[in-house]
């Protein structure tokens, strides 16, 4: 069992930076794909970055260049630094894990089994 607690999020302006920690307690981050999804209110949650076990990572297009997934497998704390942030950025940011390619599971985020309670990004 992995608990996941987000925190970070805030009130930007646009062109801005923030970066997202995400602690993880119970096991080992290492072991998962690890993800970042964005949620907006009635529309479908959005696989925004993933980073597997062996630290190879994924972007959706929409963030590539802008955003950078990592980890800190010594503390457990999955990250997300966003930068040129945009309105179109705001959104709940969660963060997930599961076992599994992220390739496949950011397409599917279903198939993530441990999900953070999310924290709250604006961009104006």
């Amino acid at each position: 069992h992995v608990l996941l607690v987000e925190s970070g999020g805030g009130s930007v302006q646009v062109g801005g930076s923030l970066r997202l920690p995400c602690v993880a307690s119970g096991d080992t981050i290492g072991r998962y794909c690890m993800g970042w999804f964005r949620q907006i209110p009635d529309k479908e949650r959005e696989g925004v970055a993933g980073i597997e076990s062996d630290g190879s990572t994924s972007y959706a297009d929409s963030v590539k260049g802008r955003f950078t997934v990592s980890q800190d497998s010594a503390k457990n704390i999955l990250y997300l630094q966003m930068s040129s942030l945009k309105p179109e950025d705001t959104a709940m940011y969660v963060c997930a894990a599961e076992v599994g390619p992220c390739w496949y599971l950011l397409q599917n985020p279903s198939r993530f089994q441990y999900w953070g309670q999310g924290t709250q990004v604006t961009v104006s």
